[in-house]
């Protein structure tokens, strides 16, 4: 009998409930007939960072060719520092690479494990000068010079090697 008796009470209920204009739930409001706002959290983008182009050039010669990497760094390839990154590899005599970071001496590698000079279509002949982001570069018959604006700088050649 109890059920027989609460059975119509739940029917009033909801038909009073449906009269008096109270939504339900994920369907249309009654007064607009549009769906209802539900409260969502804002989606988060996340931002997308942009990588820098790496640029190459060689000496006319063929044995010294530099890589240079932007601030920010390339898809494959970030400085320890954040960059800007100016290296250039010597194949002979020895084959050794001398770099330039965003600060400090410029740094020279006898050990270098992954050799791969000297493969560029940019070719800076001599007296010619080359520059990007903070590094100047002067190619020269005797060698390539390279600083940055603080003055620090290497000198690649057959016959010299030297950083500041």
């Amino acid at each position: 009998m109890r059920f027989f008796l609460a059975v119509p009470v739940l029917l009033l209920s909801s038909a009073f409930a449906f009269a008096s204009g109270a939504p339900t739930p994920g369907g249309p409001a009654v007064e607009s007939g549009q769906p209802r706002e539900t409260a969502t959290q804002p989606v988060e983008k996340v931002p997308t960072r942009s990588f820098g182009l790496a640029e190459r050039f060689v000496m006319p010669s063929g044995n010294i060719g530099c890589t240079y990497i932007p601030e920010g760094g390339t898809e494959v390839y970030q400085p320890a520092d954040g960059g800007p990154e100016l290296s250039c590899d010597r194949i002979e005599p020895k084959y050794l690479r001398a770099t330039l970071g965003r600060s400090g001496k410029a740094v020279v590698r006898t050990n270098v494990g992954d050799q791969g000079c000297c493969g560029a279509e940019n070719t800076v002949d001599y007296g010619q000068t080359w520059s990007a982001g903070p590094f100047t570069c002067y190619s020269e018959r005797t060698g390539l010079t390279c600083e940055r604006n603080d003055g620090h700088s290497f000198l690649l050649s057959r016959a010299r090697v030297r950083a500041d």
